[in-house]
This record gives C-alpha cells, sequence and structure tokens, in this order.
C-alpha cells in the first residue's frame, strides 16, 4: 500500500455531514454502554483506545469538561463507579497485548 498516496488523497470520513458522524458517535458511545464485557483492557490489546480515551477526544474536540466528567459522559456513569461494577483485573497477556498494540497507533491519536 502506498502511504503517500493515503496522505495526500482527501479522506471520504471529511465528507460525512457532522449530525450524521455525531449520530454514529453516539451509537457507539451507546453501544460500548451496554456491553459492559468489552472490557477496557481488551480494547487496548486489539484497537488501541478504549473508553477513557473517547473520553479524551471529546474533550480534545472541545467539549471543556474535566477528566471525570467527560469519562462520566462515555460511561454513561462516574468511571469509578463503571470500574466497581464491570472493570476485572488485567491480566499479564492482556497488558502485554494493550502495549504491543500501542505502539502502532499513530502520534496524535
Amino acid at each position: 500500500m502506498d502511504t503517500n498516496a493515503e496522505i495526500s488523497s482527501p479522506d471520504a470520513l471529511d465528507t460525512v455531514p457532522d449530525d450524521v458522524a455525531a449520530a454514529a458517535f453516539r451509537r457507539l458511545v451507546r453501544h460500548l454502554r451496554h456491553r459492559h464485557d468489552a472490557q477496557n483492557i481488551e480494547l487496548m490489546g486489539l484497537a488501541g483506545f478504549c473508553r477513557n480515551c473517547l473520553a479524551d477526544w471529546i474533550n480534545d474536540a472541545g467539549a471543556g469538561l474535566d477528566k471525570a466528567a467527560a469519562r462520566e459522559v462515555i460511561h454513561g456513569l462516574p468511571a469509578d463507579e463503571w470500574k466497581a461494577r464491570y472493570q476485572t483485573e488485567a491480566t499479564p497477556e492482556q497488558l502485554a497485548r494493550m502495549a504491543e498494540s500501542m505502539k502502532r497507533n499513530a502520534p496524535g491519536h
């Protein structure tokens, strides 16, 4: 794959209207709220992002929330409460997979 062509060509994602993109984002967040079995560590290991990343990204986009408030928006309840209810202890394998996955993330993402 020619990475130079990827960088210089327009991204079709930028043509999606903001209201449509916002609706898709909300659907993703609600899906993750429903799928408590998908642990953050597993999301990080597979895709290099998790619910907490989404909270950071809404702030990067201008939400203007503190970290706790942004996480509550994404989790649907305070993050500490979400952790107590749903988060399991990460295994060494999950931590290693996350570390490997994070190396693949592009800078600034």
